[in-house]
């Protein structure tokens, strides 16, 4: 894929959202690369002692509230959210389906995107869970059986360093190792077996080798893509018991600002 067709592709998954300025948009598994349009963020892991399940920087980025919750309990009211984003999450958590049905049960439509199982079986993450297909419109999840494949093609590509340079050259075609999948209303998924308990604590436990350098990278070209496009972003405040579920509601009126916020149970 050309330069051009590179950032043609990183417009469209990370930059063009249907949406008009008074949408209220979520962020589920923002890491430390949050949607430029989220007005709110949802973020199990944001300290850096979780850190393996993001590839880029180690901490969660903080410059929007962020709701620390799990996203197969989220703590937000139902269809509170015009739009939901969910990228490259799924593949990381116990329960998919789950995160799914809360997905669907907080936001009217939005956006999923996953690595495609074909694509990730050549290189993928430690910290991922499931080998993800999409069958007729339906996100097939089966569950890995160990962190990589194949054991002597994992062997192979640690002792021989090829295992980061062949990664970024499937990145230049992202389109081709990535699930992209809009949806309005409900998302069709199947969810094909369970990852042991030893493969969930190692991929809890896995070195994500970070690259900050793409932090950067994605944040620079998201503030030129973006720039004349700023005015579209919600900018009206967000009272808290406006987004959370009846039993959190506080009826103090407070705002959310750019904080980590942990509702009681």
């Amino acid at each position: 894929m050309t330069v051009a067709g590179q950032v043609r592709s990183f417009h469209r998954r990370r930059i063009a959202i249907p949406v008009d300025h008074t949408a209220l948009v979520l962020d589920v598994g923002s890491g430390d690369k949050p949607h430029w349009r989220a007005d709110v963020l949802l973020d199990r892991f944001p300290g850096v002692e979780h850190g393996g399940q993001r590839s880029g920087a180690s901490a969660a980025r903080v410059d929007r509230p962020l709701f620390d919750a799990d996203a197969s309990d989220m703590p937000f009211a139902d269809k509170v959210f015009d739009y939901a984003i969910c990228s490259h999450v799924l593949e990381h958590v116990e329960q998919p389906d789950a995160v799914i049905a809360e997905l669907t049960r907080v936001a009217k439509a939005g956006y999923v995107e996953v690595p495609e199982a074909a694509s990730a079986k050549i290189v993928d993450f430690p910290s991922h869970l499931w080998w993800v297909t999409l069958d007729e419109g339906a996100l097939v999840f089966t569950a890995k059986s160990s962190a990589y494949f194949d054991a002597d093609i994992d062997r192979y590509l640690t002792a021989s360093g090829m295992r980061q340079p062949l990664a970024d050259l499937l990145d230049k075609h992202l389109d081709h190792r990535v699930i992209e999948l809009p949806w309005t209303g409900s998302v069709a998924c199947r969810v094909v077996g369970a990852p042991s308990a030893a493969l969930i604590a190692s991929a809890r436990d896995a070195d994500a080798h970070h690259r900050g350098g793409e932090t950067v990278a994605v944040r620079v070209l998201t503030a030129l893509l973006t720039a004349p496009l700023r005015r579209r972003k919600h900018r009206g405040p967000i009272r808290y018991d406006d987004v959370v579920r009846t039993g959190l509601r506080t009826g103090d009126g407070q705002l959310l600002t750019a904080k980590i916020y942990r509702p009681a149970p």
